[in-house]
């Protein structure tokens, strides 16, 4: 008699155990349906086990971006928990703690280790299960709900991920149109001078400007850009940099007073936080005369009467002072059939399979070489140089090239 109502006993607990693990499930998994929050889940996960499974110690590590974070646990610090990480991190299945363990883990019983396609993404160390009855039955409960809450923690690590890429690939559309629209799709040529441009855009949207500004038959202005950083906010800043530009060039007709003026307006959007290497040169074609500034940007090169000089004169950046520190606008006389070649930084940073950079040197030789051709030709020539140069290596960069000749 009183075995069968110790049996009947033990059968009751552990329907008791089993409608409390279906209840337990059918919560857990209304929550996630409901979309509650990671610290909701948490509390849940950690009011199930100390209420419900009589657990007396608990730690939940997290994988997140950069590192492990103890994000629950049940009477232990989490700042002492962190220093617990190394001793878990290389299990890969349910495992039961020992005596000759690390003494830090003493006080649990066993690590859950969770993976997410061979990845590990949480692990569990569970302590002092006060009922010991059935406990084989409660470690698996334990176990399966462990996976769950991990499980639908990643479920939204992953989603909030997939949105973010969305927002950024929809930033980097809009940026990529905007670059686009402030690059001239075509240049006028003069009867005694022609221009040519060359864009080629890298994976990520930079800052690189192109500018043609034509005063009358004979006179125009060449302009060449690096804004400094990525995406929205280089391409917005480029668009405000073309406004600001075309509307003080036709304002200072000498340069050294437009260049100041447009970095007192760079300065007052930027704060200095961003800066633009800006090169810009006054062509007379009817006095074969070349003026210029630069203003921190890769030096131009320019070819006339049989000399090449590298145009490096003028002042700092534009942007990162609220008033340039000095200015200097230098005139060269051109010879007939000059050539100008000004580019950005993503040309000059190539490298070829020795490590050896695309610099004023090899671009030197090349204009010896193609000097005698049409700029649409040599441009042409020169990105099928470049193609070679570099071999298999990746473009580091926007590559943008303004070349003129005077003829």
């Amino acid at each position: 008699m009183i075995e069968r109502e110790e049996l009947l006993e033990k059968l009751d607990r552990e329907l008791s155990l089993k409608e409390l693990q279906i209840k337990s499930l059918l919560t857990i998994t209304q929550a996630i349906n409901d979309n509650v929050s990671k610290d909701g889940l948490f509390r849940m996960y950690q009011s199930f086990l100390s209420w419900e499974m009589g657990i007396s110690t608990m730690l939940l590590f997290i994988q997140s971006e950069e590192d492990w974070d103890c994000v629950c646990s049940i009477n232990y610090d989490k700042e002492r928990a962190q220093k617990l990480i190394p001793q878990v991190i290389h299990l890969k299945r349910l495992y039961t703690i020992k005596k000759n363990d690390h003494k830090d883990l003493a006080g649990f019983d066993i690590i859950i280790p969770v993976y997410h396609k061979d990845q590990p993404i949480a692990y569990s160390l569970i302590g002092g299960i006060k009922d010991k009855e059935d406990l084989y039955n409660k470690i698996q409960f334990i176990t399966t709900i462990t996976n769950i809450i991990a499980v639908a923690i990643e479920n939204k690590r992953l989603f909030k991920q997939m949105i973010e890429k969305e927002k950024y690939d929809k930033d980097m559309a809009l940026a990529g149109e905007v670059q686009k629209m402030l690059i001239p799709d075509e240049i006028p040529v003069g009867d005694n001078y022609e221009v040519d441009l060359v864009y080629k855009p890298h994976s990520s949207i930079g800052g690189d400007y192109i500018d043609f500004i034509k005063f009358d038959k004979n006179k125009f202005a060449l302009c060449i850009a690096d804004i400094s950083g990525k995406g929205v906010a280089a391409a917005l800043l480029m668009a405000n940099f073309q406004a600001t530009l075309r509307s003080l060039i036709f304002q200072y007709r000498d340069l050294e007073t437009f260049v100041y003026a447009l970095n007192e307006a760079v300065f007052k959007i930027t704060k200095s936080e961003r800066f633009i290497t800006f090169f810009i040169a006054e062509i007379d074609a009817k006095k074969m005369s070349l003026r210029y500034i630069n203003a921190g940007h890769y030096p131009p090169l320019l070819y006339s009467n049989g000399d090449i000089k590298e145009l490096n004169k003028g002042t700092t950046v534009i942007g990162a002072f609220e008033k340039l520190p000095m200015i200097e606008e230098t005139t060269v006389p051109l010879g007939y059939d000059s050539l100008l070649l000004s580019f950005t930084d993503g040309l000059a940073d190539i490298k070829n399979e020795k490590d050896e950079y695309f610099d004023e040197n090899v671009l030197k030789e090349f204009i010896e070489k193609h000097k005698e051709l049409s700029t649409k030709d040599f441009n042409e020539k020169l990105m099928k140089s470049l193609l070679n140069y570099k071999g298999d290596k990746e473009y580091v960069d926007d590559i943008a090239i303004l070349t003129c000749k005077v003829k």
